[in-house]
């Protein structure tokens, strides 16, 4: 009996009493000379006392180093230790089957990798044993001899790569360093590439390539080691699995290591134990994955619950950035979702934005939470007047705005705008207070008004702003002509900037005339704007952009400056300069101060100056200020006229409290004093009357024929302008000239707007 090795032929020489006897083998021949126990097997008939000597001769074998066992052994001993090693290899080969098909049948969807590498293992293990204990030459005769020593090099390399990585897979994450496991890595590799090289004793040196394959195993067990005391002092529970299944297997394969460095004898005993304790590892390791997959399950099923959790969350904060904290319907992120994915998948739909009446009117009678309340109140509505129109979407998109989604065609916007129509005028109640709700309506098409979100919602905002000067509570579809008069606004508002570097704001004058003499008493000053292209621009054209632009302001002080210039320069001319001031320049407390200091700088009287201003500019948020403001200034002798008297919302107890010393009919009054049928006649005998009774000069504006100057005169109206009179001139005439009848035709026409640009 023989240990397997490599080599080309082999020849058996024995000596006995009869002669020399020779038997030659070569590679072929070997199919029928093999024993269990990876043996070769020589059968001499000669008794063992009757041989002399016995010659073992070897063509190209790989070294004699590598021959580790020849043994003359009794054929019925020998059937003995056959049936010993075929009785271990059916329980190793039982043991690993099982393992493998336990491990194939269980977790068959997607592995964890280190059950691959298990199931790797143990193919490479079981491979090994067969071949190694010529098991396999059951099934293949021809796998003995030379070629399963190459195989076996290639499967032990396999099997100590495979268990090394299968190691490293199973222990639990972040129990050992970073460096342990990539040193484990790059044993694994050169495991399989030493097995590899080790197999080609062709090309490689064998007893070399023998000596690195061991010391590579030899490397491997120590960094195991190494890995699971670490692992046992981070207190991992599957390395104790492990080392209960591979502390025999070390032991043994360093008892292979150390008997093939010589360092021990030859015993059987080694090799039978190196199998059993291979199939003793894959039955403890099948109970390290049966506990990791238990953890694994615990795993999956806590992850399965924060993924459900997650969801939940992820839902509700979607829900969260979708809706309005205070109303519950969409906010502006779900406005924006939703018409983006209406405009790319081409739905014809119309865009409402709604604008809440008068809410910090509700803030400031009823508090915020009467405010909240009504806007809640509102969304409630809307989301009643939709229920039954699938398809609509409601969001609110800023304070006191909501935009509604409405897709269909016109018939459905026209629904639409009758329902909310019908919101318009709704009661609604907080804290004992009745009120209702005006809604302020803008709309725009998709894709007739604009063919992507920015300019739709431009258009609806235009329209919304459209409603809001037609008086609120009213509804607006966009018109294209509204969008090229705002062009031509912000085109204004950008020459605004270099109109005032080139003194293109001008001031002319209107004369202010006694009714009952003729004679002119003061002028009133009207701003002008000499622009390049459009010629003389009236204000009513352009101060309604302006004023909301920061030019705004400095343009109303450039008026006053050009006011208190003419006064100092024509005070011959001019013995009263009226100058329509805004709420800005009244709002706040060194405003007062600002004025009689420029008046001051120029020299001129405080009653030369007549300041006028609307009821809204009185009624300004800032309105306390701007009182105090008025006050001071008429307590210095500045006058004070109350303009456009009768198209506000001023009271009679407001006009008591006022500070003005003048009140200004509104020229729509004095228009409609001819007509048949109306109150404006009426209107007027009431204001003059009003205005007497109150110790207050009324002056009546846009008198244009003798009959309203004769008929006001009548009434009591002291005083009055208009184109009968003359119209805003450059120049002023001098004061106390009497105006002659025809004195309209005789002034200098000014240029009119062209708005049809």
């Amino acid at each position: 009996m023989v240990d397997q090795t490599r080599f080309r032929e082999m020849a058996v020489l024995v000596e006995d009493a009869g002669g020399l006897h020779r038997l030659t083998f070569d590679q072929s021949d070997l199919r029928r000379h093999w024993a269990p126990g990876g043996l070769l097997r020589f059968p001499i008939m000669t008794g063992g006392g009757a041989i002399r000597s016995l010659y073992l001769g070897f063509n190209r074998i790989d070294d004699l180093s590598l021959m580790r066992k020849i043994v003359a052994v009794p054929e019925p001993e020998q059937a003995g230790v056959d049936a010993r090693w075929l009785l271990l290899m059916g329980l190793f080969a039982g043991t690993l089957s099982s393992a493998l098909l336990y491990n194939l049948v269980i977790h068959t969807g997607r592995r964890p990798p280190f059950q691959r590498w298990y199931l790797a293992w143990v193919a490479a293990a079981f491979a090994y044993g067969m071949v190694w204990t010529n098991v396999a030459a059951y099934l293949v005769p021809t796998l003995v001899g030379p070629i399963a020593v190459r195989l076996d090099f290639i499967l032990v390399g396999l099997m100590v790569a495979t268990g090394n990585m299968f190691f490293f897979a199973v222990i639990e994450d972040g129990i050992l360093p970073r460096a342990l496991l990539r040193c484990g890595r790059l044993l694994a590799i050169s495991g399989v590439a030493l097995g590899f090289v080790a197999a080609a004793d062709t090309v490689f040196p064998p007893v070399l390539t023998d000596r690195l394959l061991n010391y590579a195993i030899a490397l491997t067990a120590v960094a195991v080691g190494l890995s699971c005391w670490i692992a046992v002092q981070r207190r991992s529970r599957v390395v104790w699995f492990y080392l209960i299944g591979w502390s025999p297997v070390i032991i043994i394969f360093l008892a292979r290591l150390a008997r093939n460095l010589r360092l021990m004898p030859q015993i059987d005993g080694v090799d039978m134990a190196t199998f059993a304790t291979l199939a003793f590892e894959a039955l403890v390791l099948s109970l390290a994955i049966a506990d990791r997959f238990r953890l694994v399950r615990r795993e999956l099923d806590a992850a399965r619950q924060r993924q459900e959790i997650d969801r939940v969350e992820a839902k509700a904060l979607q829900t969260a950035a979708r809706t309005d904290h205070l109303t519950g319907i969409g906010n502006r992120s779900a406005f924006e979702a939703d018409a983006d994915g209406m405009i790319a998948h081409g739905e014809l739909f119309s865009l409402f934005l709604i604008d809440v009446d008068y809410l910090k009117d509700t803030n400031d009678r009823l508090g915020h939470r009467g405010g909240d309340a009504l806007l809640k109140r509102v969304a409630l509505s809307l989301r009643e007047i939709t229920s039954n129109t699938p398809g609509i979407m409601i969001a609110r998109i800023g304070g006191d705005e909501f935009a509604l989604l409405c897709p269909g065609g016109r018939g459905e916007e026209a629904r639409l705008i009758d329902l909310l129509a019908k919101m318009q005028g709704q009661p609604w109640r907080f804290m004992e207070h009745d009120r209702t709700i005006s809604l302020s309506i803008g709309s725009a098409r998709f894709p007739e008004d604009a063919e992507e979100l920015d300019a739709l919602y431009h258009n609806a905002d235009l329209a919304l702003y459209n409603a809001k000067r037609q008086g609120r509570a009213c509804h607006y579809h966009y018109d294209a002509l509204q969008r090229l008069l705002r062009d031509l606004q912000v085109e204004l508002s950008r020459d605004a900037e270099a109109g005032l570097g080139r003194c293109e704001f001008l001031l002319q004058f209107q004369p202010i005339v006694a009714l009952q003499s003729g004679k002119v008493w003061g002028y009133e000053a009207l701003l002008r704007w000499d622009h390049p292209h459009y010629g003389f621009i009236r204000p009513d054209r352009f101060a309604d952009v302006l004023v909301a632009e920061r030019i705004g302001l400095r343009i109303q002080e450039h008026v006053l400056e050009l006011a208190l210039t003419a006064l100092r320069d024509q005070a011959d001319q001019i013995p009263l300069l009226s100058v329509n001031f805004t709420a800005a320049q009244l709002s706040g407390p060194g405003s007062a101060r600002r004025v009689l200091s420029r008046l001051a700088a120029y020299g001129l009287s405080p009653s030369s100056l007549c300041i006028e201003v609307t009821e809204r500019v009185i009624l300004d948020r800032a309105g306390a200020t701007i009182l105090t403001a008025l006050n001071t200034l008429r307590e210095a002798g500045v006058h004070v006229a109350l303009d456009d008297f009768g198209t506000g919302s001023a009271s009679l107890a407001d006009l008591s409290t006022m500070p003005v010393d003048m009140i200004k009919i509104d020229r729509s009054f004095v228009s409609g004093m001819q007509e048949d049928g109306g109150d404006t006649l009426a209107i007027v005998r009431a204001i003059i009357g009003l205005g007497q009774g109150l110790g207050k000069r009324v002056i009546a504006e846009g008198i244009e024929s003798e009959a309203q100057s004769h008929r006001l005169a009548a009434l009591g109206c002291h005083s009055g302008q208009g184109y009968l009179f003359g119209r805003p001139t450059g120049k002023p005439l001098p004061a106390g000239m009497a105006w002659p009848d025809g004195a309209a035709d005789n002034v200098i026409p000014i240029a009119s707007f062209n708005q049809s640009r």
